[in-house]
């Protein structure tokens, strides 16, 4: 097998259907495969439906619980078969060719841990996570504050890079992570700590360490209809983003960084999460 796509599912038929689909509906010069996981969905039939849709064409594992998003894209990596293994949310769309255009770029460039694609929003506007440098503390109080810089160090968006262009970057979007199964072999899945936020910029910093370099393709494209899984749980995503954050900033950065600036850092992280939920309660209300 030369590529397993692994799709997380989440309430999301309609989505999923199409993303399949916009895989399914072009002929490819790879073998490949479709492994879909429902992350416990509660309508009681969708993964029946999509069962029922696909048939024999796509792999299902039906999960018991939510574990969260890592979990549920480790579940399918773990019966994975192919050479590459490709993440890919459930509300997106691939355009013709991609799989393709990065596949052969990935057989050509045999030192690329991962790469990832130009990723469009609804509206074709560029996802900026497509392409970003690791967080840290300084772009991170940039990025908050809204403060422009002009230091390729501190610009965590990477506006300077061109969107149609091929570099190598820091870090990749969930969305979309094209990885070379060896890779993750050395480095690890998915750390399950984290629920659905900051488990791509953790694997994507893994993989740096591990001395793979990380490429953005923006000759290839997908359409991701963002958030479109998560809507309905506004106050625990916003938890879980936070989380993430102190998750991160936790395994990485802490050990090296002195008391006084970790504690600036978590008692941040903990004053914004609950601002960002007294403004979503009041947001309710209204």
């Amino acid at each position: 097998m030369d590529l397993s796509v692994v799709i997380v599912n989440y309430q999301t038929f309609d989505l999923t259907r199409n993303t399949i689909n916009s895989i399914l509906k072009y002929e490819y010069p790879f073998s490949y495969e479709i492994i879909v996981v429902d992350n416990a969905s509660e309508d009681n039939s969708l993964i029946g439906n999509l069962k029922d849709y696909f048939k024999d064409s796509v792999k299902f594992i039906s999960s018991k619980e939510n574990n969260g998003f890592a979990a549920g894209n480790n579940q399918g990596l773990r019966i994975a078969g192919g050479k590459y293994l490709l993440l890919l949310n459930s509300d997106t769309v691939v355009w013709e060719n991609t799989l393709e255009k990065i596949y052969n770029f990935m057989e050509n460039n045999p030192f690329v841990g991962a790469c990832g694609c130009r990723v469009l929003l609804a509206d074709g506007t560029l996802d900026k996570a497509c392409k970003r440098s690791f967080p840290n503390v300084k772009n991170s109080f940039y990025r908050l504050f809204h403060i422009p810089t002009n230091s390729k160090e501190d610009n965590y968006n990477l506006d300077n890079l061109p969107d149609d262009g091929i570099y190598e970057i820091d870090c990749l979007t969930g969305a979309f992570i094209f990885a070379r199964k060896k890779c993750l072999d050395s480095v690890g899945l998915l750390d399950e700590t984290f629920f659905m936020y900051g488990e791509d910029i953790d694997l994507c910093y893994r993989i740096k360490q591990d001395n793979w370099k990380i490429f953005y393709f923006g000759e290839a494209k997908i359409t991701h209809f963002k958030g479109a899984s998560s809507k309905k749980q506004k106050s625990k995503l916003i938890y879980e983003f936070y989380r993430a954050m102190y998750i991160y900033y936790k395994k990485h950065h802490a050990n090296s960084t002195s008391f006084f600036v970790n504690f600036i850092v978590y008692l941040g992280i903990v004053c914004l999460c609950i601002l960002k939920l007294i403004l979503n309660f009041f947001k309710k209300k209204n």
